[in-house]
Parts: structure tokens; sequence; C-alpha cells
């Protein structure tokens, strides 16, 4: 071919490609960052009500920003009114919340707001807040065998785990036995020599792991009283740190502190004990027991058992059925009474136990027509009659009890329907409407609502729910790339709260840059059965990813979804999912981005891995690690993870990275030196890389160079 002509067609050939590529400018950035929560919030009115309760009663003022200012309004459920007011205008609002360590920045108050415990060398000790005196409650307390000493391996503080009796003269706690435990190690970068952070963090499968061993602290006398038991795993019924209730998990006590109730946590989580103690003596009568094949939980987000002294009964939560379900024992037997609740739908979070006209009050889900993770307000007898709903609303809704707890407010939405709050007599009865959110003025700037969809899971038959976002600018004629963002659990999912919200992180921003977002809420999360909560127990490689497939395919039918361009993105267990579903389904996901992934749950802390996958010994750990199978990628992978993340240990995708490199694959690696797990101040910088991978990649398009995300007001202007 003569070369000129060669030159001419080169050049004109790269013209054509970049014409059809084209670019994404800045101004397409600045537009799709107008849908973050940072720039949406502001038009919002009417919404999020903070009730200040006036002097312990159900009477309540609050404030609300309309389009005009604010607003504060006094609520009388005597009168049934809702007042226009300027009465509370000066006086601070919010009046809620609570932190775990209140009354000290490393303490835990009494209840009668005299004392305070904390933790110095090992050992605990008490202040009495008003002369400040401080007595030494534990002596043999030493390094790695401390009382009330917080490490979950991946979570820890200064503040001591105890659990105050209500009488404010004991607390049960515990000295946790790490000496023989693993350490974790990560370095910081800076210059100079590097500074070693170690901590202990056991690893499924290891031979040690740590313990407790129960005390009871006789605070006025500083006695330690020991349970007579050996000591206990470091393991709870809601989470993988036995703290995360927001105080010393599954302990109730009597009211006068002579008795606590408490259950003793399996290793694998498949065995509880419920057992009460003598706050005196240190006996400990054995109840009962519960076993189960799987995991047992004690509720969704909140632990559901209560100790019931008056009457020595206990109420149990239990998935036995195939449900979360409330039951009654007795407490002195260790004999079921009856089953409370029933059905197939579950108990999710028990808000209120009326003992006298023993009643039951919870939120549930799953009973009432339509999603079936969106949450309702229940009442119930304990002899499982009477049932009621209280929430007749459709939607997902929160409710917080007033001071005598005779009204709640009652706060309802759904993924598309801005919130409405009401409040409403214990009975249900409305008392008065108060607010509906008013979204006009988002709207009005071109905003939309995400639209909630339901499939088929990957099994052809099992519902899966889900949100997807499309762009608010859609052309007819042209199919979109799809983005899956995953989190499989399965603690959790990829949707998490079905209320109301204006922004879900970036998936609209996203939507905005030309693609259509997706997140599917797979088999195997929680808030449905427990069959359907197992369904990947013992493989948590599967990650959901044949319901994320199986869901694309189906809404492809629906929307215009490129199906040839999938990317997808998770962070944490989603960075676990997204390198699985790039190395498993190298034909289907094209592009993926791996943040913080927990690649081989060998090399995370041991609760999480042996609670959901089993013990080592049961569980095929090796064949759901994604270094085994990182020679399979085809297409473009990006991992991220911060250096100094004692969540999830850098190793993790350094495994990933080696095993990579011997296969001789391209990919891409971006890591934060200093950072933790959730990568905070380098977060905008990690959402702008995620948004110029996935226009390069699955738009073919040039992103505009260096963009500056986290709000306009940062950026400066040319």
């Amino acid at each position: 071919m003569n070369k000129y002509l060669l030159t001419v067609t080169v050049t004109a050939l790269s013209f054509a490609v970049k014409a059809q590529h084209g670019v994404i400018t800045a101004k397409d950035y600045e537009r799709a960052e107008g849908f973050m929560a940072y720039n949406t919030a502001q038009y919002i009115d009417r919404s999020g009500i903070n009730p200040n309760y006036i002097d312990g009663t159900d009477k309540f003022w609050y404030t609300v920003r309309s389009q005009n200012g604010t607003e504060t309004y006094l609520v009388d459920p005597s009168k049934k009114t809702k007042t226009l007011t300027t009465e509370y205008k000066d006086t601070p609002s919010g009046q809620g919340g609570g932190r775990r360590f209140g009354g000290g920045a490393n303490g835990v108050i009494s209840p009668d707001g005299k004392k305070i415990v904390f933790i110095k060398d090992w050992n605990l000790w008490v202040r009495d807040i008003a002369t400040k005196k401080e007595t030494q409650l534990t002596t043999d307390g030493i390094k790695d065998y401390g009382y009330a000493t917080d490490n979950a391996g991946w979570t820890m503080s200064d503040g001591p785990i105890v659990r105050w009796s209500p009488d404010s003269k004991k607390v049960a706690t515990f000295q946790q036995d790490q000496r023989n435990v693993s350490d974790m190690y990560l370095v910081t970068t800076n210059v100079g020599a590097p500074v070693l952070k170690a901590w202990k963090y056991p690893l499924p499968g290891d031979k040690v792991i740590a313990t407790i061993r129960r005390v009871i602290i006789d605070v006025e006398n500083a006695k330690v009283i020991s349970l007579n038991i050996p000591p206990d795993t470091h393991r709870a019924t809601l989470s993988d740190d036995i703290a995360s209730s927001g105080t010393f998990d599954d302990i109730d006590w009597k009211a006068d502190g002579s008795e606590m109730a408490f259950l003793s946590t399996s290793r694998d989580h498949k065995n509880e004990k419920f057992r009460i103690a003598d706050a005196t003596t240190g006996a400990v009568r054995e109840i009962f027991e519960e076993t189960v094949k799987t995991q047992f939980e004690s509720g969704r987000g909140v632990i559901n058992w209560r100790y019931l002294p008056a009457t020595k009964e206990i109420l149990w939560y239990s998935e036995r059925d195939n449900w979360g379900h409330m039951y009654l024992y007795d407490a002195t037997t260790g004999k079921l009474k009856n089953q409370i609740t029933k059905g197939d739908w579950l108990v999710t979070r028990l808000v209120k136990v009326d003992e006298k006209n023993r009643v039951l009050y919870f939120m549930g889900c799953g009973r009432e027509p339509g999603n079936p993770y969106f949450g309702y307000f229940y009442k119930i007898g304990f002899d499982g009659k009477g049932l009621t709903l209280l929430t007749p609303d459709a939607g997902n809704h929160t409710i917080s009890l007033s001071p005598t707890s005779n009204y709640f407010l009652d706060t309802y939405s759904t993924p598309e329907t801005p919130a409405t709050m009401a409040y409403r007599d214990i009975k249900g009865k409305l008392v008065t409407a108060l607010e509906k959110t008013d979204v006009s003025r988002l709207i009005a700037r071109g905003w939309k609502a995400p639209i909630a969809v339901s499939t088929k899971g990957g099994d052809g038959k099992t519902d899966v729910y889900g949100l997807i976002f499309t762009p608010t600018k859609m052309d007819p004629n042209k199919k979109y790339p799809v983005i899956d963002y995953i989190y499989p659990g399965p603690q959790g999912g990829s949707v998490g709260s079905w209320s109301f919200s204006a922004s879900r992180g970036d998936h609209q921003a996203l939507a905005e840059l030309g693609f259509i977002v997706v997140m599917i809420e797979g088999t195997s999360n929680p808030f449905r059965s427990k069959a359907f909560h197992d369904m990947s127990y013992g493989n948590m490689a599967e990650n959901t990813l044949p319901d994320q497939i199986a869901a694309i395919r189906t809404l492809a039918k629906t929307y215009p979804i490129d199906t040839n361009k999938v990317g997808i993105w998770g962070h944490s267990g989603g960075g676990f999912a997204t390198a699985a579903a790039m190395f498993r389904y190298p034909d289907f996901f094209k592009v993926g981005i791996a943040e913080s992934g927990n690649h081989d749950n060998r090399n995370y802390e041991d609760d999480w891995g042996e609670r959901y996958n089993g013990l080592v010994e049961n569980s095929d750990y090796e064949k759901q690690a994604n270094q085994n199978y990182a020679k399979n990628l085809k297409g473009k992978l990006m991992l991220a993870h911060g250096m100094m993340d004692n969540n999830v240990p850098p190793s993790n995708t350094m495994l990933v990275v080696d095993a990579l490199i011997k296969a001789n694959k391209s990919f891409d690696l971006l890591v934060f030196p200093n950072s933790a797990h959730g990568f905070g101040a380098y977060s905008p910088y990690m959402m702008r890389r995620r948004w110029d991978y996935f226009v390069q990649n699955l738009l073919n398009m040039e992103p505009p160079k260096d963009y500056l995300l986290g709000g306009a007001q940062q950026r400066p202007r040319n």
C-alpha cells in the first residue's frame, strides 16, 4: 500500500475512533455530582422529625424546614393537635441518641448517673462522679488478659464492655484472655521508620481464639464474683462483636441485681446455652439450650430475648420453624410454654415488653402484601393471641416510642415515595398527622427516584428484590451498559434500608454518566426465611452472583440494558464478590472494581467466617478463595485497599495481586497508604477513580482529567 495513503487512512481511522468514543466532560461530572446527598439534601423540605418531649410527657415539639424557612410545631396528644408555635424557636433541638460509653470518653455511666466505670492498666475502676474519688475494682488484670477489654479483631475501643445492674450496684463483665491468640500486623507509610501496629486478631481455624471469663463485680464493695463455669468463647448472638448492641451483649439483669441471665454461644454459633447466675455467689443454673444446623441469631439488628424474673419466664427468639419468631419458656424448668408468633413471616425487632398486660410490641417483615423487606409494627399477647397490625399504611416503617410508651412516632416510606410521619397511640389509632416529606424542589431540578423491582433468583423460582437507577435523560434508541452494585452479606444486602432516600451513594450519579445501575438483594441475605438466609451457608464464594446474573438478564427484557457491557463493584464483602464475579463469570462481567475485599476468609477474623461458613475442618475455605481463580480473568479489574485496614487486612487483596501477576494478567491496583477499611478522607478520590474506570472501560469514553469530587465549593473555578 502507498505509504502516504496508509498515513491518511490511519489518521482518518484515529479521528473516527475518537469521534465514536467521545469524551465525558467536567460539566458532565458536575451534573452527575448534583445527585449526591451533599447536593440533594438542601432541596428536601419537611423531612426528618426529631421529637423534643416536654418533661417526660407525651407532648413534644419539633422543627422542620420548609421552602420559606423553618417552622416549629407543638404536638399535644391529649388534644390531638399539632399547633404552629414560636415558643421553642431558641431552644436547642435534638435530645435523642446517646453514646455507648456515655458519661466519659472511655467510661460507662451507671443507671443512677452517680458512678462511671473505666479501664486503667487492664483493670476495671469506678469513679464517683460527684466526689471524683476513684476505686480500683480488679487487681489481676494484665496485658492480653484484662477486664472488660474490647477487641473483636476488626473493631475495638478503650471503653469497657460492661452491663450495669438496674440498681447501679453491680456490673457484669469479663476477663478477656488473648494471651496466646495470634497477632495481626500493619505498618504506616511515612518518612523514616514505619510504625508497627500489632493487635490480637485470631483467624478461622486457629487453635486458640479469645475467650472470656465471666464475672460480676460488686461495685460498692470492690468484690469480684467469678461465675462457676468455664470461660466462654468470644461470641455473641447478634454479630461478631460481643458489644455490637452498644453494651455487653446477651445479658439481662433482674431489677434488684440479685440475678443475671446470659447466653453462652459456641465457637461455630450452632449452640446457645441459656443460663442464670446468682450475682452474690456466682452459681450458674443451666436453663435450656438450642442447637441449630447452621448458625443461631437472636434477631435482626437487635437482641430479642428477655428474662422475666417476676413471672419466672423467658421470651426467646428462634428460627426453628424456618422463620424468626418469639417463644415463651418457663425459667424454672426450662420447658417451652408456647410459641407466641407464627407464620411465614418474621419478627425482626422486639420493641417493648408489657409484662403487666402480657403483651409484646415488635417490628416484623413479610406478613403484609408487597415487598417482604418492609417493616411493620405489631402487638400480640404472650399467649399468641390478639396479633394486631399497628401501622396499616403500606411502606417501610420506623417507629419510636414516647417517654411513657403510650404513643409512638411512625415514619413510613418506600424507596420511591418520600416519608410520611404520624403520631399514633399504642393501640395504633392515629392521633395526628405530622408531616409529608416534600421533594418538589428536588424534582424541579431533574431528580427522580429509583425504581423498585422484583424478579427471580438464580434458581429460577425464588423471588429477589432490588432497585434500578436509570439516567434522568434517556435516549429511546440506545441500550445502556449496566453497573451492578453488590454487597452479598450474608449479614446484610446490597439495598440496605428500604426506606426512602433521595441519594443512595453515587448510584444515580453514575446513571447520569450513561449507565443503568442495579442493586439486587440476592438470596442468602437476612430478613427472609431461615432457609433463604442459609442458601450459601458453607459456600460464601457464591456471593449471590447467580441471582445477580439472572436478575440483570431478566431486567434487560424491560429496560434498555446492554448485557454485553456489564460492570460490577462493591466494598468489603462486595469487593470479595466483585473479584469472584470477574473470575468465576468472566464472560458475563466485563469490568469490576473490588474495594477492600476479604478475598480469602482464612485471612479475615475468626468469628465472621466461622459463623457463616462453619469451622475450617467442616468447610472448604480453600475452594472459596478468590486468588485460586484469578487466572480466569478476561475483563478489566481494579483492586483497591487501604494499607492500614484493621478490619480486612490488606493481605487479602495482595493474595489476589500475587495470583494475577503469576497468571500474567493485566489489572489495576489502587492503594491508600495510611487508610483504614472505609478509605475515610480518600473516599471522594476513590469515587472519582470508580467513575473514571467505568467511563473508560464500559462507555469507551474519556473522562475529564483529575476531576475533584466532594462538592463544587471545593473546586477552583477558572
